[in-house]
């Protein structure tokens, strides 16, 4: 859960001088039945508005044999133009194999500085064998090539693997079109955490409950998810392995434990407790729980702590100057250092894989938007307009952040470029969907 709907909350009973070892799990549930006050059955649909700063034109033409060849055809177009940086060049139904001659000059006349094509075979066992090329017609020669086979049910999935080898190929940074995503859904009276493709598509549940889900967090392997679950009657942090769906408590001491952060190495969890008092910061084994270490020691709130790409430190939210701002302290413990300074109301910090730009939640005329802030230079941009944005999560290329909206008094899942420039609505159709978390570079 944010910290922008929990610290009120928080504020409030800590004011009011309710008995320590209850007033957090009581400012929980009652900001929870808020929090998924409304919900019902959910569907998404992908509205995309502006352009990257840069566009390469790319035709994608219809894969030949099969007829999933124009379905794989359409998710890539799809996942290429949901990134903003592609042109896509109309191919007006032109349907190329492998053992094409490409016209590179015709090609290159239309506008497209690469075409992609392929083919597509089912195997005597049912399964699907999808070869694919890439073309550079400027060069007038190949660029890629690519074989990979799987059911019908992994042809989204193939799809996705050649939409991210067309991405690096052509703009030098990997491609997250092939990576899935973690959220919470809310129908009637359950509450789901649900796993899907990035772009939205093919959701599954991992875990469905009658009690509320909170705060997933991928394993840097992409293999587990760590999340808070109320189902024993207080928060309590399980280890969820996906394969298996085999899962256990790893923070269940009294009073509150929450928000899981992993660390880079996936072997420690970084954890909120109430155990000594008010929330403060620990770590712990990521496997059993063991070797508990507090890590902050304030007389306030310390709450949502993301870990730093090295490892060696950790980003968090505190109100110990006054209002939520975001600090960094060592695993070792020391003095906090404040990281935000921009605004009175610096939430939810998720810092980008190379280290160098810093996410929040902030708080601006009265509107909770997503901020992207350089460490280095300490210059702040606002990525975001809206009223109600939050829990941003970087995708693992650092190219695009996945967050959680409210758009026309509805509850959406969105997306938006590192620079702004290029925003995505999975519009969520009467369901209530928060704190969306991105996963890893599939494995």
């Amino acid at each position: 859960m944010t910290f922008n709907r929990l610290y009120p909350a928080l504020t409030a009973c800590k004011k009011s001088g309710t008995v320590l070892s209850g007033w957090l799990l009581a400012c929980l549930v009652t900001t929870l039945a808020l929090f998924f006050a409304g919900a019902a059955q959910a569907q998404l649909r992908v509205d995309i508005s502006g352009t990257g700063a840069q566009q390469y034109p790319v035709a994608i033409a219809d894969f030949s044999g099969d007829a999933a060849g124009s379905q794989i055809a359409e998710i890539i177009r799809a996942d290429l133009t949901r990134s903003g940086q592609f042109r896509l060049i109309a191919t007006t139904g032109s349907t190329l194999n492998v053992d094409s001659a490409i016209a590179f000059d015709e090609w290159r006349t239309r506008g497209a500085d690469f075409i992609a094509y392929g083919s597509v075979i089912r195997l005597p066992d049912g399964r699907f064998e999808v070869k694919y090329r890439l073309g550079d017609t400027v060069k007038r020669g190949p660029l890629d090539g690519f074989t990979v086979s799987g059911t019908e049910k992994e042809l989204r999935r193939m799809s996705h693997q050649i939409a991210d080898r067309i991405y690096e190929k052509i703009t030098g940074i990997k491609g997250v079109f092939a990576t899935r995503i973690a959220y919470v859904l809310k129908q009637g009276k359950t509450y789901e955490l649900q796993i899907a493709d990035a772009d939205g598509q093919n959701p599954q549940v991992a875990l469905r409950s009658r009690e509320p889900i909170i705060s997933p967090a991928w394993s840097p392997d992409g293999a587990r998810l760590a999340y808070v679950s109320f189902e024993s009657g207080k928060p309590v942090v399980y280890v969820h392995h996906l394969t298996t769906s085999k899962r256990a408590p790893v923070a269940n001491y009294k009073g509150n434990n929450s928000a899981p952060a992993w660390s880079p190495d996936g072997n420690t969890l970084a954890v909120v407790l109430t155990r000594d008092g008010l929330s403060q910061i620990y770590t712990l084994g990521a496997n059993d729980g063991s070797n508990l270490r507090r890590v902050t020691r304030s007389p306030l709130i310390d709450t949502e702590p993301v870990f730093s790409p090295d490892g060696r430190s950790i980003f968090f939210t505190s109100d110990r100057s006054g209002s939520p701002q975001i600090y960094q302290t060592g695993l070792d413990g020391g003095e906090p250092r404040r990281i935000s300074f921009n605004g009175g109301y610096n939430i939810s910090p998720r810092i980008s894989p190379d280290g160098k730009t810093l996410l929040t939640v902030t708080r601006r005329d009265g509107a909770y938007r997503i901020a992207s802030l350089n460490l280095a230079t300490g210059a702040e941009s606002l990525l975001t307009d809206g009223r109600d944005d939050q829990s941003p999560s970087f995708a693992p290329n650092g190219m695009q952040v996945l967050y959680a909206a409210v758009q026309g008094g509805r509850s959406v899942l969105a997306g938006v470029s590192s620079d702004g420039r290029v925003r995505q609505t999975l519009s969520v159709l009467n369901g209530e969907i928060r704190e969306p978390t991105w996963g890893p570079f599939s494995q």
